[in-house]
């Protein structure tokens, strides 16, 4: 997996700490919650987007890292562009379209604490980070990459889909290598037909995090240790089912850790998926133990879900550590 170098708790690798690829865009998010947006009179942007904002999160705990990803030529690209590279993404592997290709994508959603977050995306007729190839790939980043994160909304659609089994290809099937369930059913013709590109893409990871919805859909399996049981069936080393208000299920082939909810008072949850994200990574790469890794990752998702937004909304380590130490404290 290229290059290590030891550097206090976990290991540095010589290139990037994390490289992930796919979504991004900008998020146009309400500041009127409890309407819908034809009610809403004012919004705030933000950089969006699945893979971008695991990344983000990874960041914020001081991870090296890098998004692979494409934009449109347009403001909107340069804002992502910058923006990223704000909140601590190295930008060299962000590109922009050539020639007259679409625009950047913007989302909106809806606000309605605190289960209830519609989201409305303008990704047509192709998102720039769904027209990703091969040439825009940064192979050796990818193969010394400590963790790579790929999603499934990447397989949603040419080229980017065979983009993404080329990377797989290169990297090889090693530790770390991370698959996002990420479904998002207004990305894809059917349940099945993803389905079928998330069959083929388990042969090439070793880790898998997504709720019960996407388990159940990559899987056929909405119980969280059957999901499990059937992830670690194929292969995979570490599958991580994630269920909401009843809290976290990791399993390896040896060890099973269940967490339990976070209390936190929801004003958006849209984030709180990709802030879990980058604690994973954060925990993966430190050698935390699967208890401490998977107990970090679910308050880092919680602090999210408080918040409005998503990029920036994500928390460092020490705010991470601060809540859960009050949290004990209490308990």
């Amino acid at each position: 997996m290229g290059e290590r170098t030891e550097v206090g708790e976990g290991t540095a690798y010589g290139g990037f700490d994390l490289v992930a690829i796919g979504r991004t865009g900008v998020d146009i998010y309400p500041l009127q919650h409890g309407v819908g947006l034809e009610e809403v009179r004012t919004f705030e942007k933000f950089l969006g987007g699945s893979a971008t904002n695991v990344a983000v999160a990874a960041a914020r705990h001081g991870r090296r890292v890098s998004l692979v990803t494409k934009v449109g030529r347009d403001p909107f690209g340069r804002y992502v562009r910058s923006e990223a590279e704000r909140l601590g993404i190295d930008p060299v592997s962000i590109s922009e379209i050539r020639g007259d290709g679409p625009p950047t994508p913007v989302t909106f959603c809806e606000v309605f604490p605190p289960d209830n977050f519609p989201l409305y995306f303008y990704r047509y007729p192709a998102a720039p980070d769904l027209l990703l190839t091969e040439e825009d790939l940064p192979l050796e980043a990818i193969r010394s990459a400590g963790v790579y994160w790929s999603t499934v909304t990447g397989l949603s659609q040419e080229p980017s889909r065979t983009t993404h089994f080329a990377a797989w290809r290169e990297r090889g099937r090693v530790r770390n290598t991370v698959l996002d369930l990420d479904w998002r059913p207004m990305f894809w013709d059917s349940a099945e037909e993803a389905a079928q590109q998330i069959d083929q893409a388990l042969e090439h990871v070793t880790v898998v995090v997504g709720n019960t919805e996407e388990c159940e859909v990559a899987v056929g399996e909405r119980d969280p240790h059957r999901a499990a049981d059937a992830l670690l069936e194929r292969g995979v080393e570490l599958a991580v089912v994630k269920q909401g208000p009843r809290g976290v299920l990791a399993a390896t082939p040896d060890e099973r850790v269940e967490v339990a909810p976070f209390p936190v008072e929801v004003v958006n949850g849209l984030g709180a998926g990709d802030g879990f994200g980058g604690a994973l990574v954060h925990g993966l790469l430190a050698g935390w133990d699967l208890g401490r890794t998977i107990e970090f990752a679910n308050v880092a998702g919680a602090i999210v879900a408080g918040r409005l937004e998503c990029s920036t909304a994500m928390p460092t380590t020490a705010e991470v550590d601060a809540a859960l130490a009050v949290h004990r404290r209490a308990s």
